[in-house]
């Protein structure tokens, strides 16, 4: 039975929470946790329900069913004391367009009961890390796409909340913004706040998060850290190049006939000259190498393959099955042959 009162390890711990909208199901019984002072990333295509996962733990909307406690306040029963608690960025800037980016800073500290001195340090504060100062006396209305995001994140973080949530943050931001975005959330957990991420940027969940959730469906389908994850779809995959593509076939069967071919076993593709061979462990990898070196097979190029994350959660979702080349993708690591 899990204690869902004040945690000293876990800013958020959600148990079996569900959320109908009429006769679908957006949450149907989500668990997950987040240590303190680390990001989570929550990963799931269009509709699998990271939106409501958020609305519901800022309060904005009521589950049918299930607990969770964030910063030690149940969402349901102490929302008032909650708020005051946690920052949230939805997928879209939510600022006041007739009010100045400075007075729309402002505005938030009052309401977040900063005095009107401490308020105004803040938004200064937070106008300067975001490249906003020269623009802090212009309605909001006036600025860029990509300036609203940022005006929003900033308001977010007014009130340094304990618990942070992304939803989808850097959507439609321009690489350089979107490193600035996510250079302040790092600074904000190395200063101990906890970040909730939703993203579809696969690149934005290996810089962040320590940790991965992936919902489809209203349900979680997988958690773990990045290499976890990809270790579930076959870990590395070992490539080699022979010198002489006429060695591509008894190659593969040398490993037959050592064991060492992997579960699946190795897969010879002329096309490429290359033969691939599922690599479990350090062991297998070094076992493999030694084969080709004591049967005298010249090798052209031997390197690793880690699926790519956009390959894991592909895989882990069930629309696409990883192909074995992903070159584009490829993570490849020079082996002495």
């Amino acid at each position: 039975m899990v204690d869902m009162t004040r945690s000293h390890t876990n800013a958020v711990e959600v148990r079996g929470l569900v959320k109908h909208f009429g006769e679908t199901k957006a949450l149907d019984g989500v668990d997950l946790e987040v240590r303190e002072g680390t990001v989570l990333g929550v990963l799931g295509p269009n509709g699998a329900g990271k939106t409501t996962l958020v609305r519901c733990l800022s309060t904005l909307i009521v589950p049918d069913a299930g607990t969770a406690v964030v910063a030690g306040y149940d969402v349901v029963r102490q929302p008032r004391q909650l708020r005051r608690t946690i920052g949230l960025t939805g997928q879209y800037a939510s600022v006041d367009e007739k009010l100045s980016g400075r007075e729309n800073l402002y505005m938030i500290g009052r309401l977040l009961d900063l005095s009107r001195k401490d308020a105004r340090a803040r938004a200064d504060e937070l106008l300067e890390r975001f490249s906003l100062t020269e623009a802090a006396k212009r309605p909001a209305m006036n600025y860029s796409g990509g300036m609203r995001r940022r005006l929003d994140l900033a308001a977010s973080m007014i009130g340094r909340p304990a618990v942070l949530y992304l939803d989808e943050p850097t959507t439609g931001l321009d690489p350089r913004t979107r490193n600035e975005v996510w250079d302040e959330v790092q600074r904000m957990v190395a200063e101990g706040a906890t970040v909730l991420l939703t993203t579809q940027y696969m690149e934005e969940a290996e810089q962040l998060a320590s940790e991965l959730t992936v919902i489809d469906r209203g349900r979680v389908i997988a958690r773990g850290g990045v290499d976890e994850l990809k270790a579930r779809v076959g870990g590395r995959t070992l490539q080699v190049r022979p010198a002489d593509p006429a060695d591509l076939s008894a190659m593969a069967a040398a490993l037959r006939e050592a064991g060492l071919d992997g579960i699946a076993g190795a897969t010879v593709v002329p096309d490429e000259g290359v033969l691939y061979v599922p690599i479990l462990s350090d062991e297998q990898l070094t076992a493999v190498v030694g084969l080709f070196g004591s049967r005298g097979f010249g090798i052209a190029h031997i390197g690793t393959h880690l699926p790519s994350l956009d390959e894991v959660f592909l895989a882990i979702t069930g629309e696409k099955t990883p192909t074995t080349d992903g070159a584009q993708h490829a993570l490849t690591q020079e082996v002495a042959a």
